[in-house]
């Protein structure tokens, strides 16, 4: 039986013009003509938008390109990236090419968990209230359960409390809610509505904001790669490629330091990363919003700003490591109404919401190595504005 499984490594393809591209890509996914004429059209409708929002007036549409080169899990991917700034694809894809020199990328998840946030105000004695708490854990547990019965029949639902002490008398519950393939926002705000009552009548308090929390830092993706010197170095170095790499990859390894070291820093190294996240969460129809909010709390999750990636040289590598929440779906949401949604995580191949947030992080590190490697080498700005120009030229 023939390997269906797209090729990722498609050398001179931002050459070819754009029907041969298309072309490529119906080859490679499977898709029909319909599927390529919804990729021209930008995916929606202004009828079907008017299903999604208020006040809809029209749509407005993003470039789409694919990322390509990458190997993630052993497995070629093809990366669909809905995004308006020039050399954002080809940076991350030329990084893939380096990481595939190594093995491409390895991504681990956690399970899908999110957090309902339950505030509890006016609480007399929260000694007393979080051990009233406590002892009800397992009625707690089970009465969000009971607000979630499609969700227990996808093997989701209710895996833990947690108990926080605020000030002024306030307790806030977090009850943790595995949700599947999904976001979770609607199910994790059900469960927060549906318990306040109860939560508030155990603690002796008055219930305060019920909500879900966009810090998800129970679904942590990490995503790792080895990039030879000689990789790093490019095809063009020739017989000096490994000499060549191993000083950029000392320069790598010097520009993260800076970054763990200086707020100013890590904020631009974030928002690269982020550079590669967002196109691939708008492309897929999820929420970028959220997953910006959550990232930058999770860098500063220990009350300083940090680097979400940090990069090191190990003997003849430089080694990249990335630690990112990522609340993403493949069901639910905005997935049922948005067909060009759908269709980019067909192209995509990513089944489940892990599987989908395993690839999203291997891109944001793909593109971190893009920019810090720009960074300390020619600089940021050669290749940036060659796309710039071309984009302005052809006006």
């Amino acid at each position: 039986m023939p390997d269906t499984r797209p090729n990722s490594r498609l050398p001179g393809f931002y050459r070819a013009p754009l029907d041969e591209r298309q072309a490529e890509l119906a080859r490679q996914a499977g898709l029909s003509k319909d599927d390529l004429a919804l990729l021209a059209s930008g995916g929606i409708s202004a009828s079907g938008a008017n299903r999604i929002v208020e006040n809809v007036v029209g749509v407005y549409a993003l470039p789409l390109g694919l990322g390509l080169n990458f190997l993630i899990n052993g497995r070629d991917r093809l990366i669909p990236m809905a995004v308006e700034e020039p050399s954002v694809i080809a940076a991350a894809s030329n990084a893939a090419r380096m990481a595939r020199a190594g093995g491409g990328f390895i991504a681990e998840s956690d399970e899908s968990i999110m957090i309902a946030q339950i505030e509890l105000r006016e609480v007399a004695n929260p000694a007393r209230a979080t051990a009233a708490l406590e002892g009800a854990r397992q009625e707690i547990m089970d009465k969000a359960n009971t607000a979630l019965p499609q969700l227990l029949q996808f093997g989701g639902g209710c895996r833990g409390m947690e108990i926080r002490a605020l000030s002024d008398g306030r307790l806030v519950v977090h009850l943790h809610i595995d949700c599947r393939d999904a976001m979770g926002a609607n199910m994790v705000n059900t469960v927060a509505e549906a318990l306040a009552d109860r939560l508030a009548e155990l603690a002796g308090g008055r219930v305060g904001l019920r909500i879900l929390s966009n810090l998800a830092d129970r679904r942590v993706v990490r995503a790792s790669t080895r990039v030879p010197f000689a990789a790093l170095a490019g095809e063009k170095a020739g017989d000096k490629a490994a000499e060549q790499g191993a000083a950029l990859a000392l320069a790598i390894e010097a520009a993260s330091r800076f970054a763990e070291d200086d707020i100013y820093r890590a904020t631009t190294h974030n928002k690269g990363i982020m550079n590669g996240v967002d196109p691939v969460v708008i492309a897929t129809g999820n929420d970028w919003r959220g997953i910006e909010a959550g990232a930058h709390a999770y860098a500063a999750r220990d009350g300083r700003y940090r680097p979400l990636a940090t990069w090191r040289v190990e003997g003849g590598d430089l080694c990249g490591r990335l630690r990112i929440p990522l609340a993403v779906a493949t069901v639910g949401g905005t997935l049922p109404v948005h067909p060009g949604a759908r269709l980019a995580l067909r192209i995509l191949g990513a089944k489940t919401s892990r599987e989908l947030a395993e690839i999203i992080a291997s891109v944001g590190l793909a593109q971190n190595l893009a920019a810090l490697r720009a960074l300390s080498g020619e600089g940021i700005q050669r290749g940036h504005m060659a796309l710039h120009r071309r984009a302005v030229e052809q006006r």
